[in-house]
């Protein structure tokens, strides 16, 4: 693989090989301010010149990090041989971003995202069962609203890494650096 073969634009490759793997999920490695790492499986849902975009719970784990370190790497791995890294600030979207994604969840998943204290601990399964039965019952009948605790995040990227498997681990790995006239393509050791 050469930079030539992925082209000048590491968004467009990066489209590619997400077609061809068809998997949205994304390991999303964060560090808290005191620069404990934390990594968690999310699901991407969309990539533009702006960035790599996930929603979630603000309430979270990956949330705090985030306010308090704003910057994430995200790691893509497609089984047999490829993988690719981006890494960069972390901003957060605009409620009108938020709720534009919002209104295209399932219902199911409406529900789930108020009945749902992200990561908080809890009893028993049924605790989480009486939330959801009670998200039912309030937004009978009716559009569920986005919560306030729940929005989107972008990744903007500053490096786009491109790894494939070679044999007897002569890996190629090529990282795009974003500049101030545009990507600069280097080739890394394996």
């Amino acid at each position: 693989m050469e930079p030539e073969d992925l082209g000048p634009d590491p968004i467009a490759a990066f489209r590619d090989w997400h077609a061809r793997a068809g998997s949205d999920a994304v390991c999303l490695a964060t560090a808290s301010g005191d620069g404990a790492p934390s990594g968690r499986m999310v699901l991407l849902k969309g990539a533009s010149a702006t960035g790599f975009v996930f929603h979630t719970n603000r309430t979270s784990p990956k949330a705090r990090d985030l306010s308090g370190n704003p910057r994430a790497e995200l790691v893509f791995f497609w089984p047999p041989d490829r993988q690719v890294r981006v890494r960069g600030p972390v901003e957060v979207l605009s409620d009108a971003d938020s709720d534009a994604y919002w209104a295209t969840r399932p219902r199911g998943s409406q529900l789930g995202a108020w009945a749902s204290q992200q990561s908080q601990v809890i009893a028993d399964r049924p605790v989480l069962e009486a939330a959801l039965a009670a998200a039912v019952e309030r937004f009978a009948g009716q559009e569920i609203p986005r919560p306030p605790h729940w929005g989107g995040y972008r990744v903007v990227p500053a490096t786009i890494e491109f790894w494939q498997h070679g044999e007897d681990r002569l890996h190629d790995r090529i990282r795009y650096v974003r500049r101030p006239w545009g990507w600069a393509p280097e080739r890394l050791s394996p």
